[in-house]
């Protein structure tokens, strides 16, 4: 690590870049593990009626957590440099203080992911507070008013002069312990271990009731995502993207005017759950779809119901990125033209493309290196979906302004809106043409 820092980062004192990478590191490590580290839960169910306390099944859960690999990466990152130069810099005192800290962020993190996974099951409040607050820390680091570097930087300089101070990460990690634990032992119950929305009722959306059949079938899919792993690890994936803006949203492109590399951008994080959940869009129904082929469910509001449920979650990814429109109001148009055109256009090209996909997809299984149902077809889809914008953009903002391009695709956008019954139509007949074809493709499980 001394060798990286130095070739890297030349002139820097290598243990203050050292200090300021352990709490980015946690940060980034605290991010992979919502999105791959898997829950343990579901291990202890065929114990639940057995006459094993509840005490041991708990720390049966509490132990396995402890065995994943994100467990591992920490002790070959950190631990070889503290023992060989914080040892060397500040004493063996400090060094096991570091190595403790250390230590006790890797274990906060384990069971702070757990925990923050089990209760974003139940409640989607939850999951919104947290997105707002890791949207408001990575905007105020990429507008320089915060730096975990710096912050990391503060803490483990102050441990090296007082070691005792590394003690309270010992308490934080205890105390994630513990709120965990307590709350495995509260809701160790089979149904507790899984979503309560399976509980509810389509009437527990009443705000889809007005949509019809089309709305209560909205609802059964949002009942899908939230019970089965496979698309929930879909959609959530989904929400990783929405990142993106800090990597394309630059201050000198919006001077500039220059739009391209942000309206790709925009398109993707208004339109990611659109693109990722919606390419296996008949698939997620692969298990009962006989059975839907031979039901009273008019396939019109079936497809009328998919258009629903990926305009809802396009709304609610757009509201979401807006918070980006504190760098600058240009970015709220860009990503404006990019939601109509999610809506409008790419709802109709991903529906269309997933009517020829024909692949079984198993729900309970994650989707991480999960490769089941992807095929040509969602490569052929992206085509058109991604290119479209810059077809209409890239002319435009050559023969006249940006701003001109950007009103044509939300133009785009809104004439797809405008003529939704007729995509509804051609889509139907789509369907209806290759359903017994897609219902051959959905019985070969291997």
């Amino acid at each position: 690590m001394e060798m990286l820092i130095e070739k890297l980062l030349p002139g820097k004192n290598v243990i203050l870049v050292f200090n300021g990478m352990i709490l980015y590191y946690f940060a980034i490590d605290f991010l992979a593990r919502l999105q791959l580290q898997e829950l343990p839960t579901l291990a202890v169910v065929p114990y639940l009626h057995l006459n094993i306390p509840k005490r041991k099944l708990v720390t049966f859960l509490n132990v396995r957590a402890a065995f994943t690999a994100f467990n591992v990466l920490p002790l070959f990152i950190f631990f070889p440099f503290c023992i060989l130069h914080i040892s060397e810099s500040y004493g063996p005192l400090v060094c096991i203080m570091y190595l403790l800290s250390i230590f006790s962020l890797m274990v906060f993190n384990n069971y702070a992911a757990l925990y923050f996974k089990r209760i974003t099951a139940e409640n989607t409040k939850a999951v919104l507070s947290g997105l707002i607050f890791l949207i408001t820390i990575a905007l105020l680091e990429y507008l320089n008013l915060f730096s975990i570097a710096s912050l990391s930087d503060r803490i483990f300089e102050y441990i090296s002069i007082q070691p005792a101070a590394g003690l309270v990460f010992v308490c934080m990690a205890a105390l994630m312990f513990f709120i965990n634990d307590r709350y495995l032992k509260g809701n160790l119950y089979i149904e507790e271990l899984q979503s309560d929305v399976q509980k509810r009722s389509a009437s527990d959306y009443p705000f889809l009731d007005r949509f019809g059949e089309a709305g209560a079938l909205a609802a059964l899919e949002i009942k899908l995502i939230l019970r089965n792993k496979r698309p929930r690890a879909t959609v959530m994936k989904g929400l990783i993207f929405i990142f993106y803006g800090l990597l394309f949203y630059k201050q000198k492109m919006l001077e500039n005017n220059d739009f391209t590399m942000m309206l790709f951008a925009a398109v993707f994080m208004t339109g990611n759950v659109t693109i990722l959940y919606g390419q296996f869009m008949f698939g997620w129904q692969s298990a009962e779809f006989d059975g839907l082929l031979v039901s009273k469910i008019s396939i019109k509001s079936f497809i009328k119901a998919k258009f629903l449920m990926l305009t809802m979650a396009s709304t609610a990814l757009t509201l979401i990125v807006s918070l980006y429109g504190l760098i600058s109001w240009k970015i709220l148009l860009i990503q404006f033209a990019a939601y109509l055109y999610s809506i409008g256009v790419s709802t109709v090209i991903v529906l269309y493309f997933a009517t020829k996909n024909y692949k079984y997809i198993d729900l309970s299984k994650g989707a991480s290196l999960n490769w089941q149902g992807v095929g040509a077809t969602s490569l052929l889809m992206s085509i058109p979906l991604l290119l479209t914008p810059f077809i209409i953009y890239t002319p435009i903002a050559l023969l006249s302004n940006p701003y001109w391009a950007l009103g044509c695709i939300a133009l785009t956008g809104i004439a797809g809106c405008l003529t939704r019954n007729f995509w509804i139509d051609f889509l139907v007949a789509a369907f209806d043409k290759r359903k017994y074809k897609i219902a051959s493709g959905f019985r070969e499980r291997s």
